[in-house]
């Protein structure tokens, strides 16, 4: 029988979710800079493609605001994390 306490530790829906994206994300980085595509390139694309899907979905206004919010995560160290490169 599982207690809240057990509940709470187990990662959302949602967050699997996420998480495998950000897997497949990597994954195709990862083959495009097999490919000799400079990292900067596969950045503002994955940018430009993420944003254009969240106009899409979303409309512009919402889609500006969240990118509003994205200076203030960004110097939060939201999107910091250690790369281990081989």
């Amino acid at each position: 029988m599982k207690t809240e306490t057990d509940a709470s530790q187990e990662p959302a829906p949602e967050s699997e979710e996420k998480m495998a994206a950000l897997s497949y994300v990597s994954e195709a980085w990862a083959e495009a800079r097999l490919d000799g595509i400079d990292d900067d390139c596969m950045a503002m694309s994955c940018l430009f493609a993420a944003f254009a899907e969240l106009v899409g979905t979303y409309g512009e206004e919402a889609a500006a605001k969240y990118a509003d919010s994205l200076s203030k995560r960004i110097r939060a160290g939201e999107f910091t994390v250690e790369i281990v490169r081989q």
